[in-house]
């Protein structure tokens, strides 16, 4: 155990130095207080093992790793693992061609509580190594060319078309999403990220490099952790602008948590989390712990509900992922009918956006977040993509669900130096 007195100068240069390997993976916490976080971050870098599926059978393969090794795994899961849970189909233009899942045990591991870090794999040096990490400068990135997958008017007259199945009643509620890219992107991750977590912190942030692949989130949203027996989740639905007049800002708190739209959005998915979660629970213990929780962040306030339940013992825990999988926060109600709307309006294969990315502790614990607000970018074809969406339900104005569009691409789009 060492101190690490200026834990933020830490970060940087662990991450740099993490970097220098083809895979690694940093979950920060930005010292947001969460009574379920066991560390304020943790650095898994180098590769003892990994396992890597691109169909079929994957919940099960993880399942056999998992058993065999029964130690720290990092690692990603696709929303495309929707087809292998459901009769469902990805069929829409995929430029970033992540894996459908990736988990990998790596050769270090460093975890950073209350400014002290750990070594929880490898040896004690890897820390001065880390002290004494010359960090590279880099050329900057340049401004990117980032273009809208849909028109504005695409984007409204699809938002029109989904609430006429609202009204037909194939659905609730359906979380429709749009593709902000840039071709011939060069960034330098590593930076792209440092700047991402000092504009938006939150706290399921995180860093994930395999190989050519990377996810850099500044996502605010847990999807599902497991604490023991207990299981959680804590779906976001509802979003409002920040104000920098502290008492418009508070007012924008007071609306939010009192909008009767919002509110009916949030309650919708959190009936479907606890049906998910019904499916791993022991009976009568699934419960809505917090409900229409205003939490506030540097770009937005977010509505939160927190559900838990204590896991039934028969079920194995990488089941009780797949059960919840993909999150209802990113679909919409009911399920699979939701899914099939996605995949049909949608233009882009969503892949690892709105899927998950966390990790899995020796003793079965986990902790594993929803890839929104998050830059996606592959550098070998040098393409980097972001998505942005919301809810649709029958009260949804077009025109505001655009704009909540712009708001919540706001971060991303002024770390990347774009208008």
């Amino acid at each position: 155990m060492k101190n690490t007195d200026h834990t933020s100068a830490f970060k940087q240069k662990a991450l740099h130095w993490a970097n220098q390997f083809d895979v690694c993976c940093l979950l920060d916490s930005n010292q947001y207080p969460d009574v379920y976080s066991a560390y304020d971050f943790i650095l898994a870098a180098d590769v003892q093992a990994e396992i890597q599926c691109n169909s079929g059978n994957a919940f099960e393969q993880l399942k056999a790793f998992q058993e065999a090794n029964k130690q720290w795994l990092f690692g990603f899961f696709s929303y495309d693992l929707k087809n292998e849970i459901e009769d469902l189909v990805s069929n829409n233009t995929d430029h970033l061609n992540f894996p459908e899942l990736y988990f990998f045990i790596p050769k270090y591991l460093i975890a950073v509580k209350n400014g002290k870090a750990e070594v929880l794999i490898g040896d004690d040096a890897v820390l001065n190594e880390i002290n004494d990490f010359k960090i590279e400068e880099s050329e900057s990135t340049g401004q990117l060319n980032i273009e809208r997958r849909l028109s504005k008017t695409a984007y409204l007259n699809k938002v029109e078309k989904l609430k006429e199945h609202i009204i037909r009643g194939d659905i609730y509620e359906v979380n429709f999403c749009q593709e902000f890219f840039a071709e011939n992107a060069k960034i330098n991750p590593v930076e792209t990220f440092g700047l991402l977590n000092d504009i938006s912190p939150t706290p399921f942030a995180g860093f994930l490099k395999v190989n050519e692949h990377y996810i850099l989130s500044a996502t605010p949203e847990r999807f599902l952790a497991k604490r023991g027996s207990k299981l959680i989740s804590q779906p976001i639905k509802g979003t409002a602008r920040r104000s920098a007049d502290s008492k418009e800002d508070e007012q924008i708190k007071i609306q939010l948590r009192n909008d009767v739209k919002e509110q009916s959005e949030n309650v919708m998915i959190v009936d479907l989390v606890r049906h998910d979660l019904t499916k791993s629970a022991v009976k009568g213990s699934v419960k809505v712990e917090e409900l229409f929780g205003i939490y506030s962040f540097p770009q937005v306030h977010q509505m939160i509900s927190t559900i838990t339940c204590e896991l039934d013992s028969a079920i194995h825990f990488i089941d009780t992922i797949k059960n919840a999988f993909p999150m209802g926060s990113m679909t919409g109600a009911p399920k699979v009918k939701a899914m099939k709307l996605i995949e049909q309006y949608e233009e882009t294969k969503r892949g690892v956006y709105s899927g998950s990315f966390g990790c899995i502790s020796p003793d079965g614990n986990f902790d594993f977040n929803v890839v929104i607000r998050s830059i996606l970018y592959h550098s070998a074809n040098q393409y980097l993509s972001f998505q942005v969406g919301g809810a649709i339900t029958y009260n949804s104005d077009a025109e505001k669900e655009y704009e909540e569009c712009l708001l919540k691409a706001s971060a991303i789009l002024k770390v990347l130096n774009a208008e």
